[in-house]
Formats: C-alpha cells, sequence, structure tokens
C-alpha cells in the first residue's frame, strides 16, 4: 500500500508531467527556446568566459566575439527561436489558439533574416580571428570553442531559422480564421 506521502509524490509527478489526476493530459504550449537550444547556448557563453580568461592576443580576440555575439543572442532568445518549442505538439498534430503568438514571432525573424545573417558573418569573421590567434598561443580549448560556435551558426542558418519561420507559416495555414 502507497503511503500518503508516496501519494502526494505522485501527484506532484503527475502535475509536473502536466497529467491530470483524472489522466488527462493538460494542453500546454510553450512559446519558449527549447532546452536543448538554451543550454547549447549557455554551453557557448561558458567557454566563451574560458577563451576571454585565458588572456593575450586570445582573450582580446574572444573579447570581440563576445560583443558581437551579445545582441545576437538576445534577438535569437527574444524572436528567432522561442517558437521551436512547439514544434513537438505541432509534430503530433497538436494546434491551439495559443499559438499565435509564434506567427508574430516568425513573421518578424523573416523580416530580420538579411541582418540576422549579416551578423552571423560578423560573428565568423571575429570567430576565424579568434582561431588564428589561438592557434598562435596553443590555445586548444579556444579553438574547439571557436569550432563549436561555427558549428552552431551554420545550424541556425540551415535548420533553426528556417524551422522556426515554417513554424509560423504553418500556424497561419492552421489558425485561419
Amino acid at each position: 500500500m502507497i503511503s500518503m506521502n508516496s501519494w502526494q509524490i505522485l501527484l506532484a509527478v503527475m502535475v509536473i508531467a502536466g497529467v491530470t489526476a483524472i489522466g488527462l493530459t493538460q494542453e500546454q504550449f510553450k512559446l519558449e527556446v527549447p532546452n536543448s537550444i538554451a543550454a547549447e547556448h549557455h554551453e557557448l557563453h561558458e567557454e566563451l568566459r574560458t577563451a576571454i580568461a585565458s588572456g593575450g592576443k586570445t582573450g582580446a580576440a574572444a573579447k570581440i566575439v563576445e560583443q558581437r555575439l551579445k545582441v545576437h543572442f538576445e534577438k535569437e532568445e527574444e524572436y528567432a527561436l522561442p517558437q521551436l518549442g512547439l514544434l513537438v505538439p505541432l509534430a503530433e498534430g497538436r494546434v491551439s489558439p495559443e499559438m499565435k503568438r509564434a506567427i508574430e514571432l516568425s513573421d518578424r525573424l523573416k523580416a530580420d533574416m538579411p541582418k540576422m545573417l549579416e551578423e552571423h558573418k560578423g560573428i565568423v569573421e571575429a570567430l576565424n580571428a579568434l582561431k588564428e590567434a589561438a592557434k598562435t598561443e596553443n590555445k586548444k580549448q579556444a579553438i574547439s570553442f571557436a569550432e563549436h560556435l561555427l558549428a552552431h551558426a551554420q545550424n541556425e542558418e540551415q535548420v533553426m531559422y528556417p524551422a522556426a519561420i515554417l513554424v509560423g507559416e504553418y500556424l497561419k495555414l492552421k489558425l485561419k480564421p
């Protein structure tokens, strides 16, 4: 027999998982950057801090990368990536009027795409300078960071940004009045 404490724990787990006491799943559509992407952004920031702290020409070059990344990451987290948090429910065929805000975000990303890609060019330029400085000073962590961020930017351009725009376009079709 399960003790009252165990029932309370079970109920808490069910609530966290989005299940009600009668077994129905609650429809919660979160317009937020998926945890995997947020975690990668955090990891990239940590790697960048380490490169800056390494000092020398590598540290100076890493500071330039940081300056170029700051506003760019803020834009991504504000309007370029939150709609990706809807991919799972959309892939499962679940659409809700609560998702309408994603259309606005996707439209904003679509309009701002040339500027976002231009920012990527500036970031890539700074990353290449960082790699050169790190090679000269034999700072392997900074080289690894630069390569990681270069791959991340390419993934954004080829997968994440187009997917974020598609979320909005799909919702326009599904949520027509």
